[in-house]
């Protein structure tokens, strides 16, 4: 079995297919480009040919990008130059779409070509884009799932196979760089709208039969490739296209801080592509690929946010032998912003669901906010009244609890109390079925002592949701001691069937998330104490790749939540409680009304409609900045250790189990700096010994809280990685 056949008929059109043998969408392998550089050769070579059509044998789907073990071949065949193999094996990619782009036409007449179209049945991302681009015209299915466009931003590279250079000279770079920039991915429709895609057809095969057998010489010529050709939107030496290209620069270091050398690289290719001619511009965006490729940032987020986000999402941490545990019936206990928020994810995903509260209008009133939810998608036209309606009919909101009777799963969401939520178990377990699973929605509430209130222990499991529901992509599967395999394997099938990320951890005092981001956000409020300039530090974590700083997720998540956890916390940890030192600042707030942004008073002053305009002035009153102010990268790494070496610790402990989780759960969960792959991945890249002589540092200023946990230490004397020692895929082959 090849990727890719050759079919020529008696009309001489060649039909070159893409199938890739045992996978659901087509990848871009070494073998593939090897089968369709030899068809594309005979094809050309062939006088019977008339013209060629590349389309794909997947219903539905034209191809999903590149199999990055291509880039690892490329590497490796190099021996000990990656860098080299890497630009030759990207360059011998521009060879061969370029091969096609000219067509066997004579190089200085752009005569004498044969027309080659493309058939896109539907999804075409990467370089399943990259390789329509480079033909002469293409033809998608009216598919509406499909998705078209260029998403490699997303995972820390940019496109590379001519991707980055045709959008740009094809589109302009203002109109292109949503698409290369953002990695915007857009139905078949849009991208003709947008100049991607030339056109939409019920039957696109006879289309673009139709058009090979009529297509004249000028019909083939790119526009780069003919005379007079001129840049859309304007080169960087025209006025319109300097302005375009100073804002774009503007633009991405706005929003990248510096740290993701993708965005910064693919600009260079742009710009200093943009400068030449178009096959020197594409050996301009081959040296840039490379560069980002040899980049360890990128090699780190295409392994969390690709290779082992896919894998935690297809079931790698899920127990073996459990039979299928896709939910039916669930039942949601609470119908607040959480429940409501997990009620509309499940209907979406088409799970029947009871929403239950104590009062008729509290259980109306969740339900009303999917109904909201889908009005607003209807009006940015992302959804439709039908959408709508088939939610809201798998909705049922209730006060009764008999209503859960036919329930396989139930998730409770009441308030963050122990005795409400044993109380709730209670009631409920007299009502569902024996083989019903209980989950907690709990965030800070150890599971283990939440399932001693029900009966059937192994059965109970925690299901940690992050706010907004419908936004956030990760979920928190907490196993208490007594959880049982077919729970787990519950809670994971049903986070794959509302198509999130899960991940697995043991059960312990605020998990594995929480047990992260407080720390974080405890960090921030010693530093405010201290006299730190709080735009010193909220810029300082921006600046290393924070969504957010630590002032404003306080905001954000609320000051009062954070002190109901911190006297939550202390009662029950008694003298081994860590945080006395904080409490008075945020103690303080809470005193003041300064609860966060539903407030709108916190660390940062809002106006009267809720927006943010800037650190609250008065903070410097009760805690005036010191004369002197520390180093950013000192403040930077305060703001990441105290992540990071939790992190450790919970791996020290067997609350992560997996290293994968631990990353992917630090980047979907919290945001932690994604351009560095994790906090795990990040500590491989600076390295364990370094690493472990910078918890010393700061342990020595800054008190015990940065203590180097022995694991690390002993790493560091082994010159160990976490990848290198933990690897999941090492330890399967071992």
């Amino acid at each position: 079995m090849t990727d890719f056949t050759l079919n020529k008929d008696a009309e001489g059109i060649a039909t070159i297919t893409w199938d890739v043998p045992g996978k659901s969408m087509n990848v871009m392998s070494f073998d593939g480009l090897r089968d369709l550089e030899t068809h594309i050769d005979d094809a050309l070579a062939d006088d019977a040919v008339k013209g060629i059509i590349i389309t794909s044998g997947k219903e539905g789907s034209f191809a999903g990008g590149m199999d990055l073990n291509l880039l690892a071949k490329m590497k490796d065949d190099a021996g000990d130059d990656p860098a080299k193999g890497l630009f030759e094996g990207t360059m011998k990619m521009h060879a061969l779409l370029r091969k096609i782009e000219r067509a066997g036409m004579d190089p200085k007449t752009n005569k004498g070509g044969k027309p080659v179209a493309c058939v896109i049945p539907g999804t075409a991302a990467g370089i399943g884009l990259e390789l329509p681009l480079a033909t002469h015209r293409t033809f998608a299915a009216n598919n509406p799932k499909a998705r078209i466009g260029l998403p490699e931003i997303l995972v820390g590279i940019f496109p590379g196979a001519g991707g980055t250079t045709r959008m740009v000279r094809k589109l302009g770079a203002m109109a292109a760089s949503p698409f290369l920039l953002e990695g915007k991915m857009v139905s078949p429709d849009a991208a003709v709208k947008a100049g991607i895609l030339d056109e939409v057809s019920d039957d696109p095969m006879a289309a673009a039969r139709d058009w090979v057998l009529g297509a004249k010489d000028a019909d083939l010529v790119k526009p780069w490739d003919a005379k007079g050709y001129k840049m859309p939107g304007g080169a960087p030496y025209h006025p319109a296209g300097f302005m375009t290209f100073v804002g774009a620069s503007a633009m991405v270091n706005g929003k990248t801080q510096g740290v993701y050398p993708a965005a910064k690289a693919l600009l260079s290719a742009v710009y200093e592509g943009a400068l030449v001619p178009f096959d020197t511009a594409l050996k301009i965006e081959a040296r840039w690929f490379t560069n980002v490729l040899m980049n360890p940032s990128s090699g780190n987020m295409i392994r969390s946010l690709f290779l082992n986000k896919e894998a935690l999402e297809k079931g790698a941490v899920r127990p073996e032998g459990v039979p299928d545990q896709r939910v039916k019936k669930l039942g949601v206990l609470g119908a607040g912003m959480m429940g409501a928020g997990i009620t509309l994810v499940s209907a979406q995903a088409g799970i029947e669901v009871v929403l239950v509260d104590q009062t008729q209008e509290a259980a109306d009133k969740g339900k009303a906010y999917s109904a909201s939810y889908f009005d607003k998608g209807i009006a940015r036209k992302k959804s439709t009244a039908e959408k709508k309606e088939a939610a809201l009919n798998l909705i049922t909101a209730t006060t009764d609890l008999d209503a859960l009777k036919g329930c396989d799963l139930i998730i409770e969401a009441v308030f963050e109390d122990p005795k409400v939520k044993a109380e709730m178990t209670q009631k409920v377990e007299a009502v569902i079925p024996e083989d019903c699973i209980f989950a907690s929605n709990t965030s800070t509430l150890p599971i283990t002592d939440l399932a001693k209130a029900s009966s059937r222990q192994e059965q109970f499991i925690g299901i940690h949701f992050f706010s907004p529901v419908e936004k956030m992509l990760l979920v928190e599967i907490i196993k208490g001691k007594q959880t049982g395999d077919r729970a787990v394997a519950k809670a994971l099938d049903y986070v794959r069937q509302i198509r999130k990320t899960p991940i697995v951890v043991n059960d312990a005092r605020f998990f594995y998330a929480n047990r992260c981001i407080i720390p974080y956000i405890n960090e921030g409020v010693r530093m405010v104490q201290e006299g730190v300039e709080p735009a010193l530090i909220e810029n300082a974590a921006k600046l290393v790749g924070m969504p957010l700083g630590p002032l404003q997720l306080m905001d954000e998540t609320s000051i009062d939540l954070g002190a109901k956890i911190a006297r939550a916390t202390k009662a029950a940890m008694g003298a081994d409680y860590p945080n006395d030192d904080i409490d008075p600042l945020v103690f303080w707030m809470e005193s003041e009304g300064r609860l966060g942004r539903k407030a709108n008073a916190g660390f940062y002053s809002y106006d009267a409609k809720g927006k943010r305009e800037g650190l609250w002035k008065g903070m410097g009153d009760k805690y005036p900045v010191a004369e002197q102010q520390p180093d950013l990268i000192e403040v930077q790494h305060r703001l990441l250790f105290s992540q990071v070496l939790e992190a450790v610790r919970a791996l020290e402990e067997g609350v992560l189990m997996d290293i994968r989780e631990g990353d992917v759960g630090a980047i979907l969960g919290w945001g932690f700096a994604p351009w560095s792959g994790g906090p795990l991945s990040w500590l491989d890249m600076i390295g364990a010994p370094y690493a472990a002589e910078r918890c010393d540092q700061l342990t020595e200023k800054f008190g015990e809280r940065f203590a180097c946990p022995e694991l690390l230490r002993e790493m560091a004397s082994k010159g160990q990685s976490f990848y290198g020692r933990f690897n999941p895929d090492a330890t399967k082959a071992a």
